[in-house]
């Protein structure tokens, strides 16, 4: 399928104790931190007036915080939130969520966890906070599948059903976690790089 004239118009990458907007790092804490100080770290640096972020998963946690950097940098307001759509992957789908609730199940499970055992909760928690209501999809793959999230995220904007996308993975398991963000757009901005799986697969490898 063409990319027509659709463009990766913003970018975020967040793993190994770093964040990258737009290809460039944009803060880094000390090596080796426990995933929950990195993200309630994250949290305070670049947003802090959300409290229900402190209820999340730790999947969850991740993508919000991707999609707020995300966002800060290529806001979304000229989009109707209808138009406005979400397609995310990853490996381990709620796993890391499930095993802590059923590990509460020999004693009380625990609600709190159980609202997010579902991969895609992810996906509603960012459309809560941002006002999206757009069409979704949450992909479990056994790897970051440039092609895959490129197809479906071009089907959207090709059928008008979306005019722009957040698309792209947010993994944890444990201590370890990725996420990778695109903002995908049919107008260009300054900076943006066309819409093609090389392209996402580019920014996926990025390293400091």
């Amino acid at each position: 399928m063409s990319n027509g004239n659709a463009y990766i118009t913003a970018s975020c990458v967040i793993r190994d104790q770093q964040v990258f907007s737009n290809g460039s790092l944009l803060w880094q804490d000390a090596p080796g931190a426990e995933l929950t100080d990195f993200l309630r770290k994250g949290y305070d640096r670049f947003s802090g007036q959300y409290p229900k972020f402190h209820k999340m998963d730790a999947l969850s946690k991740l993508g919000w915080l991707a999609a707020e950097i995300l966002l800060r940098t290529a806001p979304v307001e000229d989009h109707l939130p209808e138009q406005v759509a979400i397609v995310l992957s990853n490996r381990s789908a709620s796993l890391d969520t499930d095993l802590r609730y059923y590990n509460t199940v020999k004693d009380i499970p625990s609600p709190a966890l159980f609202v997010y055992t579902l991969a895609n909760i992810v996906i509603g928690e960012i459309c809560i906070r941002h006002g999206f209501k757009g069409e979704h999809i949450f992909f479990t793959t056994g790897g970051f599948d440039a092609q895959q999230v490129k197809a479906y995220t071009q089907i959207l904007l090709d059928t008008g059903v979306a005019t722009a996308c957040l698309c792209g993975w947010v993994e944890v398991m444990e201590q370890q976690y990725e996420a990778v963000l695109y903002l995908v757009e049919r107008q260009q901005r300054e900076g943006g790089k066309p819409f093609a799986a090389e392209e996402m697969r580019n920014i996926y490898d990025l390293r400091f």
